[in-house]
């Protein structure tokens, strides 16, 4: 058997030796969101030091847990706390949580981050759908032998991001009142934050927003067929085009102050996206 496969079997026998639950949606929190998961309806909750096998994140105020629950009636399984490459773990140890969330039984994906804003008219507290990405900066989750378990050998990656997924957001956004802008997420390495010159590079790639996570999860996601959407949070202005040099106090803070309304847009998005796969 694979190897990473087999730590991946080990980690889902772990799971399911303290938990019975099947989520529908899986939920990866970014920065300031890490409460949400205590609104819901919960069921049970997992340390990731409790399964065997599993990279633990070492970023401070990460709770470092799955929570199993209910966002209204729709079963969600929710990360408190992701892994990150620049935290020294290899790419497939970072996905884990992703793959694993999936042989638990969700079929969708939601991602959210804080990032940067490299778009002219971004500012710090807008939301962003992600379009698309650009992973080519981090080493692809897929190298290696592949899992055929998982996926096939040389996945299409036409569509990351589900469009009708992206539809339910966009129209949960309007009900709310929320401007939600589009764009396209680049993923680099972290943790030192970009140089102008690399933003001005990213820009003129085509990124809008850029982060230290994200688009290696969704890669890994399609891969195994899984329906993909993500929402970033722009917590600041990218190196060149915020006046003042980035720290991570500012990020927090910006990600902290529009996170009620982040919530209420996960809530009203999870809950179209579970009454949109009973009409199917």
């Amino acid at each position: 058997m694979n190897e990473v496969y087999e730590k991946l079997q080990k980690c889902l026998a772990s799971v399911k030796a303290k938990v019975d639950f099947q989520p529908e949606v899986a939920l990866i929190l970014g920065s300031g969101l890490g409460d949400y998961a205590d609104s819901i309806k919960v069921e049970a909750t997992l340390d990731y030091s409790e399964i065997e096998g599993f990279p633990v994140s070492t970023v401070p105020l990460h709770k470092g847990r799955f929570v199993f629950g209910y966002v209204e009636d729709v079963p969600v399984v929710i990360m408190q706390g992701r892994v990150h490459y620049y935290e020294g773990y290899a790419m497939t140890d970072v996905v884990l949580p992703t793959r694993l969330m999936y042989l638990m039984g969700a079929k969708v994906l939601f991602l959210t981050n804080a990032s940067g804003g490299i778009k002219q008219g971004f500012h710090a507290g807008d939301f962003m759908l992600i379009k698309d990405h650009i992973s080519c900066f981090v080493p692809s989750p897929l190298l290696g032998a592949n899992i055929e378990e998982l996926g096939t050998r040389f996945p299409d990656m036409s569509h990351v991001y589900d469009e009708d997924l992206q539809q339910i957001v966009k129209k949960a956004a309007c009900d709310l009142g929320i401007n939600l802008k589009e764009g396209v997420y680049v993923q680099l390495t972290g943790p030192a934050y970009e140089t102008p010159a690399e933003i001005h590079m990213c820009r003129a790639m085509g990124a809008d927003a850029v982060g230290m996570s994200t688009a290696c999860e969704a890669q890994a996601a399609r891969h195994m067929g899984m329906k993909v959407v993500g929402v970033s949070c722009i917590s600041n202005l990218a190196a060149g085009i915020s006046p003042t040099p980035l720290t991570h106090a500012e990020i927090t803070e910006t990600a902290d102050r529009v996170a009620p309304l982040f919530k209420s847009l996960l809530t009203e998005s999870i809950v179209h996206i579970g009454n949109a796969s009973k009409t199917k």
